[in-house]
């Protein structure tokens, strides 16, 4: 038996777009005034860390954490590692997370969990999407834009495998026989 995957769009680049938008602007009324450190999750929250940081008008900085618990299968292996440490210290600052999708949340609650033990004024977590159907930890998202359901999302930085990343529009795949 021969299964072909194909690819659905689930949101487009104009709903994205907007979903952005709304973000910026719910992070610049709480942060306006506070030279935040937006720390992207790698490597799928670049895409999204990009267009949102051009949406907020306000002094900020940016680094990058790299978190593995999938390697190259589509389930999280449950095992979390930290791969690259963000060069920024968060110590004493606001660290507003930006994650491209939470999932189970082992991995977002080891990385809250990560950022508290070096002593930041706050953490928050914004979303691009939020799967709760799978979700095995509880997680508090402060800004969402999306919720999901159960399926493999590609695009707008989602991959599979390190594959599709550069598609402008969310999508899941699905198996056809």
């Amino acid at each position: 038996m021969n299964s072909k995957v194909e690819r659905h769009v689930l949101f487009d680049r104009h709903e994205i777009e907007v979903t952005v938008r709304r973000l910026a602007s719910e992070i610049s009324q709480d942060y306006r005034n506070q030279n935040p450190l937006l720390l992207g999750v790698l490597r799928g929250s670049f895409v999204f860390l990009a267009d949102l940081i051009r949406h907020l008008d306000f002094p900020l900085e940016v680094d990058f954490i790299g978190l593995s618990s999938y390697g190259s299968r589509t389930q999280s292996s449950g095992k979390i590692r930290v791969v690259k440490e963000p060069e920024t210290s968060v110590r004493g600052r606001n660290v507003l997370v930006v994650e491209d999708i939470v999932d189970t949340g082992l991995t977002t609650a080891f990385l809250l969990k990560y950022l508290k033990r070096h002593k930041p004024v706050s953490v928050k977590l914004c979303a691009l999407a939020d799967k709760p159907s799978r979700r095995e930890i509880p997680v508090n998202i402060d800004y969402l834009g999306f919720t999901v359901p159960n399926k493999f999302l590609i695009g707008y930085g989602l991959d599979a495998n390190q594959k599709f990343r550069n598609l402008p529009d969310i999508c899941y795949l699905e198996d056809k026989v």
